[in-house]
């Protein structure tokens, strides 16, 4: 391992983006998240000012709203100090929603502030949302009221008066199917939370077309091939109708700008070539008719990434390995069936089974690092090894948004 990713010092943060949803599962808006490590101090951003602009200077100005987030609406926590200065707000007012958190009261420079902040034209959110005198004032301002689902869930009563003010309801910390379901009975229209990973919902979303498992699989073991031969590889497509048509309207879309479009899947292979290909298909096979995959693929396309960036600089390992390594690594979620059966079935090497199963091996110790990454458990790390994790983070998540752009359920 690279001596960068193992020097300790004070705990820094942790860039992520959560998905958040509507009431048909599609993925409509992200959530900008910074987090402190949970080992060092438990979680909390010690000096939210500063972890604000370092994590807007690399979101907004360095990455970019688009490169992120395509054309889906960013939400992002701005702390007081923040909303009392606007010049300090992102850019990008159109695309980017500014959440108000629920520790900022509805004071005249607060109310003051806002108005500004709608006058640019910034849509405004309400965080973790609770109804009191102090913060009643808000309500006037805002577009989006977010409510705790899980350790706040709101009166039928204060719904009521939301909804008579227009506000859209976003339910946040939706963890199952159960959840969301009464949620959208009582009128949500958002919801931010990992319900959607759930198997029960899994099943009942999954869409019942011509694609069928045994021949993904098939397909995909072809894929995890060193010498695959792109003979059998075209044939194995073709044999799923609406893959196939998928596949071909992914390379077709804008963000590969053909000139002339590509017909047939013999042009496409010789086109892309066969490590483009792969991932290609392999994503198209893990979004598996799902629309809640699609929710679920940009961490994991980006967790693909990671690993293979941080293999590649700090660990000199195989590039491919370490992708394929992130990119199976939650094919159990995606697919719905259980790792070590998919492992018995795919002809992977055996480094990439023991990092797959037991986080074992050079390459597991990869994931496990990324895996801790995503969820800020990173220990002691220094400020200047989390900003490095954080900027393959950020790399990773443009080229995942870049290759789900064509992508259609």
């Amino acid at each position: 391992m690279s001596e960068n990713l193992t020097q300790t010092d004070s705990a820094g943060y942790c860039i992520a983006l959560q998905p958040i949803c509507d009431a048909q599962l599609r993925h409509v808006a992200d959530e900008l998240l910074y987090r402190a490590s949970v080992q060092a101090r438990g979680a909390i951003i010690e000096d939210p000012i500063r972890a604000t602009a370092r994590v807007c200077n690399a979101a907004f100005y360095e990455a970019g709203v688009e490169a992120l987030c395509g054309q889906r609406k960013l939400f992002f926590n701005a702390p007081r100090d923040w909303l009392l200065q606007p010049d300090l707000l992102p850019p990008d007012p159109q695309q980017v929603v500014i959440e108000v958190l629920e520790t900022v009261e509805g004071d005249g420079e607060v109310i003051q502030a806002l108005e500004e902040v709608k006058a640019r034209g910034y849509t405004l959110a309400l965080d973790d949302f609770v109804l009191t005198a102090k913060t009643r004032p808000l309500l006037e301002l805002a577009d989006i009221i977010k409510l705790d689902m899980l350790e706040a869930p709101p009166q039928l009563g204060d719904l009521d008066l939301y909804r008579g003010q227009g506000l859209t309801l976003l339910a946040e910390k939706v963890e199952d199917f159960a959840t969301y379901q009464h949620c959208v009975e009582q009128g949500f229209e958002l919801f931010q939370g990992y319900f959607y990973a759930r198997p029960e919902i899994k099943r009942s979303t999954a869409l019942k077309r011509a694609g069928n498992q045994n021949a993904q699989l098939q397909l995909l073991a072809e894929l995890q091939k060193t010498d695959t031969d792109l003979r059998i590889l075209e044939e194995l497509i073709a044999q799923d109708p609406h893959l196939c048509i998928r596949l071909l309207r992914m390379i077709n879309s804008p963000l590969h700008r053909r000139v002339n479009e590509i017909t047939s899947l013999r042009q496409a292979i010789l086109l892309l070539g066969e490590v483009r290909m792969r991932t290609l298909v392999t994503t198209l096979i893990l979004a598996n008719d799902d629309p809640s995959n699609l929710l679920l693929l940009p961490q994991t396309l980006t967790r693909a990434a990671m690993c293979q960036q941080i293999a590649v600089n700090e660990f000199k390992l195989s590039s491919e390995a370490a992708f394929m390594t992130g990119l199976l690594s939650m094919a159990d979620v995606l697919l719905n069936q259980d790792l070590p059966a998919l492992c018995s079935e795919l002809p992977l090497s055996d480094e990439i089974k023991r990092a797959l199963l037991t986080q074992e091996g050079d390459l597991g110790r990869v994931l496990k690092l990324v895996q801790a990454f995503e969820q800020a458990r990173m220990g002691s790390l220094n400020t200047r090894v989390i900003d490095k994790l954080n900027r393959y983070f950020l790399e990773s998540r443009q080229w995942s948004n870049q290759i789900l752009t064509g992508i259609e359920i």
